[in-house]
């Protein structure tokens, strides 16, 4: 157990310096994502069942016993604050956008179809983080959030 924890230690020191030179934690976040998914991908055969213990996805899909659950099988989507935190490491807010602009964008970059009123308290949240600015429109009197 010991050799691969060590092996592992290693992997992350190799690769924390490419990393971390992306200043997007987002993209930072990504990128470790992707590299535990390979690492999980390449060691999945070492029982030699074919299954991979260790991951949420094999347990979700009934693999570690046989059995099968078709409606456990497929990725669930990101939740709302998940794709805002995502929306917001792009340049999207450095222009003002209303709530509806907002959900547009959600379904048609992250295809995550989310109702305004599902967005508006995690905006709300993100303006009180002065993460975003939350302005009143003069001509229609809505609320615009703009990149803080």
């Amino acid at each position: 157990m010991s050799k691969h924890i060590d092996k592992l230690k290693k992997q992350l020191i190799e690769i924390s310096e490419v990393v971390n030179s992306f200043k997007s934690e987002a993209v930072q976040v990504k990128i470790i994502d992707k590299l535990f998914d390979a690492m999980s991908e390449s060691e999945k055969d070492i029982d030699g069942s074919g299954t991979d213990l260790f991951t949420k996805k094999a347990r979700k899909r009934g693999d570690i016993n046989g059995d099968s659950y078709p409606f456990a099988t497929g990725r669930k989507k990101p939740g709302a604050t998940k794709v805002l935190n995502q929306l917001l490491a792009t340049d999207f807010f450095d222009k003002p956008q209303s709530i509806s602009s907002i959900a547009n964008i959600c379904k048609d970059n992250y295809d995550s179809d989310f109702k305004t009123s599902e967005l508006s308290g995690i905006l709300l949240k993100l303006a009180k983080e002065d993460k975003l600015r939350r302005e009143r429109n003069n001509d229609n009197n809505r609320f615009e959030y703009v990149r803080a």
